[in-house]
């Protein structure tokens, strides 16, 4: 379905380091990482081609640690359907008040023991899910990615993995997982200038989903409530 750009435009590529990316992101406050149905609305389509996963650059794939660790951002598998995204924290705030009030985003019974493991040790992995429930990978990844969607959990760290003999980084990495609240509220060390988030939004649901949709369209232009919803889930 076309976007009609009326109040934003596709901006040219801008993303040639970690500093742009994040930049990116707090100026869009809410963005996927990947292609998606409104264009020019990713991290991939912001990146020039050569700065996209190449033998001299890991680009966004190895930028997105930093984001991560810069303790503004939320970044997980949240929008479309379960696709990687990122977010400022006021914007997944109201994404948590959304998620969290609708039937089809309440945990299952094999979900709420992770996050009762999340809840006793503070973090949960891949490995650590296929241990607990008796899973295969594929299956740890699905049920850890639901989790995100439902806004109870997102990527709390990222850690690079030097593999072969000389110890070399290709992009591997390792994932470790939290609950939203231990990330933004009960951080144990603050980083210098960190001020205390609240994730407790003064919105109600329906009005945190108008301000997601508002959020992307002061970015993106006059988008279908269709698309939008396809998006926002």
């Amino acid at each position: 379905m076309p976007v009609n750009r009326t109040q934003g435009e596709v901006c040219s590529p801008a993303v040639k380091d970690q500093e742009g990316m994040l930049r990116l992101i707090k100026k869009y406050r809410l963005i996927p990482f990947f292609v998606n149905p409104v264009p020019g609305f990713s991290i991939e389509e912001h990146t020039p081609g050569e700065f996209w996963l190449t033998e001299e650059h890991l680009g966004p794939w190895d930028w997105k640690i930093e984001c991560v660790r810069s303790g503004d951002i939320a970044y997980g598998k949240f929008l479309y359907g379960g696709k990687a995204a990122f977010a400022t924290v006021d914007v997944y705030r109201e994404i948590i008040n959304w998620r969290r009030s609708l039937p089809k985003y309440r945990p299952n019974a094999h979900q709420q023991k992770v996050l009762e493991y999340v809840d006793e040790h503070g973090s949960v992995s891949v490995p650590e899910v296929r241990e607990l429930l008796g899973i295969n990978k594929a299956g740890a990844d699905a049920l850890l990615s639901k989790l995100q969607m439902q806004a109870r959990l997102i990527t709390g760290d990222i850690t690079r993995v030097y593999r072969g003999p000389d110890l070399k980084y290709s992009g591997w990495q390792r994932s470790s997982f939290c609950t939203p609240e231990a990330l933004f509220e009960d951080m144990d060390f603050p980083f210098p200038g960190y001020k205390p988030r609240t994730l407790r939004s003064s919105l109600t649901p329906v009005e945190s989903l108008e301000f997601l949709k508002e959020t992307i369209r002061e970015s993106c232009g006059d988008v279908p409530d269709k698309v939008l919803m396809k998006i926002l889930g």
